[in-house]
């Protein structure tokens, strides 16, 4: 069983930043790749930002430039950090893992991420 867990969320100030921080376990982490999603209410999941397993990163167009991805295989961790926040990045984001081992480059849709986390909220206050 693959478990996978957030933490750093929180409240932030337009232009202020977080870090996100997700932990998995149950297989063999540096194999997969990672990715982020968020969903704001209302609205459907989107992609965020994810990370081969070899450690390539990819964007939304709406975070590139401000978000950052980055894993630690020795860890087991995937981090994002969020820098520029704007009120529209509020939502819950969650962390997820790959199906499939090796991919690249990683999926940017929900269902192809077999293990998801329970979520972390993140506000950006205006």
């Amino acid at each position: 069983q693959v478990h996978v867990v957030e933490s750093g969320g929180g409240l932030v100030q337009a232009g202020g930043s977080l870090r996100l921080s997700c932990a998995a376990s149950g297989r063999t982490f540096s194999n997969y790749a990672m990715g982020w999603f968020r969903q704001a209410p209302g609205k459907e999941r989107e992609f965020v930002a994810a990370i081969s397993w070899s450690g390539s990163t990819y964007y939304a167009d709406s975070v590139k430039g401000r978000f950052a991805i980055s894993r630690d295989n020795a860890k087991n961790t995937v981090s994002l950090q969020m820098s520029s926040l704007k009120p529209e990045d509020t939502a819950v984001y969650y962390c997820a893992a790959d199906r499939f081992a090796y991919r690249r480059p990683p999926p940017a849709v929900p269902y192809e991420y077999e293990y998801w986390g329970q979520g972390t909220q993140v506000t950006v206050s205006s």
